[in-house]
């Protein structure tokens, strides 16, 4: 009873508290407090509210003060509750001296109790369970070499570049006139006629492959009136809520270019933490305007090598001079392991897990040490229980950047150099940067070379920096790889780093 006693009597003082702060900023504002005791003088009065208003905060001062400024009233005498607080009045009559020793009783009590820790609304901790594993079971993209995962990897495989000269906009008084363009794209059977011509394409690249994603992953209508919506969600780096009806998490991030990874790895932690069975995960970007084409030219990260296109996107070769631009979106349909198996699913890989950091060094420069990309990957392989030998393969945020290139290699040697199996590539070597949409895709490339036993060239590295290990880098042609788990990197401005893991289902 004491205790239940205690807490009502803190919530009298900082109910008092606050009707004073109130009172002294806006006397007009506090009628029905009219009743409460007031101090006996102004300068009481001024005292106590300065102490209860500095900075916010309820002090010790401002229960001192009150303590010595309010005399309960009959009723809190009177209750059996509050008698071990205040004191019985068993006699009619109390002097003035019982009452000042009674107020500085109750006050040190008071004090003692309200530091005490509350061992009563402690949570039991839960008895621990088996985490959920999560798979991928569906796959859809919009590229610059390819609308669905088949066409688009073996165009990877073979090499081919999707970066050429830009056909939406007169870019004539730009010094970059490149980018890795979707030159041929439909909504035809993805989405509504209207609405196709009021989006905007970063969002119609995201409806599609997010809707072909669900095909992939079988999800039919039989299927779609069977599954439990309540626990599907979507969450996707631009605006996808509420498609299908699915009424789990559904919200987006922006974490600038690694804003994919993010997405994928928080989808898979609803999964992991049992908030869902079914996620929709990746990004979407469509930057190819004038204004974005303006904006990263003025920070001086494109490149302007205009005459040859195909061959300006090359990652870790000595004659890089930026990034090029790119457009498209990646989605996968992350599940629940039993979820998938029940439904019947074909999986394509596990998901194993991931981290973010942040560089917390520059604006758009990565640190100089990859303290932060050491870090995050460092992080990915504790949160995911993987052994570090045990990453035989990597697609790289690799942008084409004469530093980024150098320090996130550094960083991969620093974390995997001693694997003689390790195999790197970069796949915006072929379609460009597609900034918030990049680590989806890559995603997906991930999750094919682990299906096909292939993974796609470094094309363009013709001249590769002298500290590079060759053995590392995949060549100009496609390689023969038995992945055991690969790492998926990806970086965006302001220092984001993410890295995610995946592996052949087992």
């Amino acid at each position: 009873m004491a205790s239940s006693s205690s807490s009502a009597v803190c919530t009298w003082l900082v109910a008092a508290c606050m009707s004073l702060a109130s009172d002294n900023q806006n006397p007009s504002m506090s009628p029905r407090y009219s009743s409460m005791p007031r101090p006996s003088s102004r300068k009481q009065k001024r005292r106590v509210s300065n102490n209860c208003t500095s900075r916010g905060l309820i002090s010790s001062n401002c229960i001192r003060d009150l303590m010595s400024s309010f005399e309960p009233c009959d009723r809190y005498y009177s209750s059996t509750g509050f008698a071990s607080i205040f004191g019985s009045r068993n006699v009619p009559v109390v002097t003035r001296r019982q009452k000042k020793m009674n107020r500085a009783a109750h006050y040190v009590e008071a004090m003692a109790i309200s530091g005490q820790p509350a061992k009563e609304v402690t949570a039991k901790k839960r008895p621990p369970t088996k985490q959920r594993r999560v798979v991928v079971t569906g796959m859809g993209v919009e590229t610059p070499v390819g609308d669905n995962p088949d066409v688009f990897y073996n165009n990877l495989l073979e090499g081919v570049s999707g970066i050429s000269e830009i056909e939406a906009f007169d870019c004539a008084h730009f010094p970059t006139k490149i980018a890795g363009e979707i030159k041929s794209y439909s909504t035809d059977g993805w989405v509504a006629p209207k609405l196709s011509k009021r989006m905007d394409k970063f969002m119609l690249y995201m409806l599609t492959a997010g809707k072909k994603a669900i095909a992939d992953g079988g999800i039919t209508e039989e299927v779609m009136k069977e599954i439990d919506k309540a626990r599907c969600g979507i969450l996707i780096g631009s605006a996808m809520g509420g498609m299908k009806g699915w009424m789990g998490p559904n919200y987006s991030i922006s974490t600038a270019c690694a804003t994919s990874n993010f997405c994928i790895l928080n989808a898979a932690n609803h999964i992991i933490r049992g908030e869902a069975d079914m996620m929709l995960c990746g990004g979407s970007d469509a930057a190819i305007i004038p204004i974005g084409l303006g904006g990263f030219v003025a920070c001086r990260a494109l490149s302007q090598r205009n005459s040859d296109p195909a061959k300006a996107s090359c990652p870790w070769d000595i004659n890089r001079d930026g990034f090029v631009m790119g457009e498209g979106a990646g989605v996968l349909l992350l599940e629940d392991l039993e979820h998938a198996k029940k439904r019947g699913a074909n999986i394509y890989a596990e998901f194993l897990g991931g981290s973010f950091t942040c560089d917390a060094y520059h604006m758009t420069e990565p640190h100089p040490e990859g303290a932060g990309v050491v870090l995050c990957i460092e992080k990915a392989l504790a949160q995911s229980g993987v052994p570090r030998e045990d990453v035989n393969y990597i697609n790289a945020h690799a942008t084409s950047t004469p530093s980024g290139d150098l320090k996130e290699y550094e960083a991969l040697i620093r974390c995997f150099g001693h694997n003689p199996e390790l195999k790197v590539n970069s796949t915006k070597s072929m379609i460009g940067h597609l900034l918030g949409g990049a680590g989806a895709v890559e995603a997906v490339a991930t999750v094919q070379a682990i299906r096909t036993g292939w993974v796609h060239p470094n094309i363009n590295l013709e001249h590769p920096e002298e500290c590079l290990d060759m053995n590392v880098l995949v060549g100009p042609k496609k390689e023969r790889l038995d992945i055991k788990v690969a790492l998926s990197n990806s970086f965006g401005f302001g220092g984001h780093n993410s890295s995610i893991l995946f592996a052949p289902y087992k």
